[in-house]
């Protein structure tokens, strides 16, 4: 299972903040200290809320070269905007990278799945259209469908896509944990080729013992056939159950990974 770290993120507070005032050395020793965690990608978002695109334009060049000199790790460009996704690619060096991320609305395929098919990235798609997220497994997948068909007619593969099933909170919906495991495993029978993703942290939101929560639905959708995980890598226990999930589900052949983490320290129960 790939890790993409969430750390970097301007719904952080203290992560806007240091944005903000162009704080190198706070921002860069957490892109080291997620790659040293296990991340094998580092999520970078500028978008806070506050002030004009131009900001988070400027912002997000900026970022970019901070995070590509304080690590090797390839970078998740993360906005829902085309035009800082695109100002982020301008100033990424890397090989691999992954856009996140694109919806079946025509206009966001049209021009952030074009911004991917000519950088040949990865690309996380999100399942949902202009009428925001289904409620259902069926519409979801459907929104699945028109992004695959879309992406792969710019010249992308199935193999390029991170379907995102959608996790909402199960606070507000008890349904939508069970919703988001089906959606996992639908995506997986009719995209064989394809991988799935999904932000960890909504499950729970709302709840108490949040990190609790997300453990467990963490290893219920690597059951389901989740690929990838945006997660805190820093989350000790956490990054311990990936190594666990990968087990478990066969992907860790002669649980080597797990074995290795276990006499490294890494594991942690």
């Amino acid at each position: 299972m790939l890790v993409i770290g969430e750390k970097i993120n301007a719904s952080n507070k203290s992560v806007a903040e240091a944005i903000a005032r162009r704080d190198e050395e706070y921002l860069a020793n957490l892109a080291k200290a997620q790659a040293s965690a296990g991340a094998d990608y580092i999520d970078v978002n500028v978008g806070s809320g506050q002030g004009t695109q131009q900001d988070e334009i400027a912002a997000m060049k900026w970022l970019v070269e901070i995070v590509q000199t304080a690590t090797d790790r390839p970078m998740a460009i993360d906005s829902d905007s085309p035009d800082v996704i695109d100002s982020a690619l301008q100033k990424y060096q890397g090989e691999q990278v992954l856009i996140n991320s694109v919806t079946a609305e025509p206009a966001r395929l049209a021009s952030i799945g074009s911004l991917a098919a000519k950088r040949h990235a990865w690309v996380v798609a999100l399942a949902m259209g202009v009428e925001g997220i289904p409620d259902s497994v069926e519409k979801r997948l459907a929104a699945c469908e028109l992004i695959a068909k879309h992406l792969t007619r710019l010249g992308m593969t199935e193999g390029q896509i991170f379907f995102d099933p959608l996790v909402l909170p199960i606070s507000v919906d008890s349904s939508q944990g069970l919703v988001t495991l089906k959606t996992i495993e639908q995506i997986k029978h009719h995209f064989p080729d394809a991988r799935t993703v999904i932000g960890l942290s909504n499950i729970s939101y709302g709840l108490p013992k949040r990190h609790l929560i997300n453990r467990a639905f963490m290893l219920m959708a690597a059951y389901a056939g989740l690929d990838a995980i945006i997660v805190d890598p820093l989350d000790a226990k956490a990054m311990s159950l990936v190594k666990v999930a990968n087990m478990l589900v066969g992907r860790d052949k002669s649980c080597r990974g797990y074995l290795r983490a276990h006499r490294k320290g890494a594991i942690v129960d």
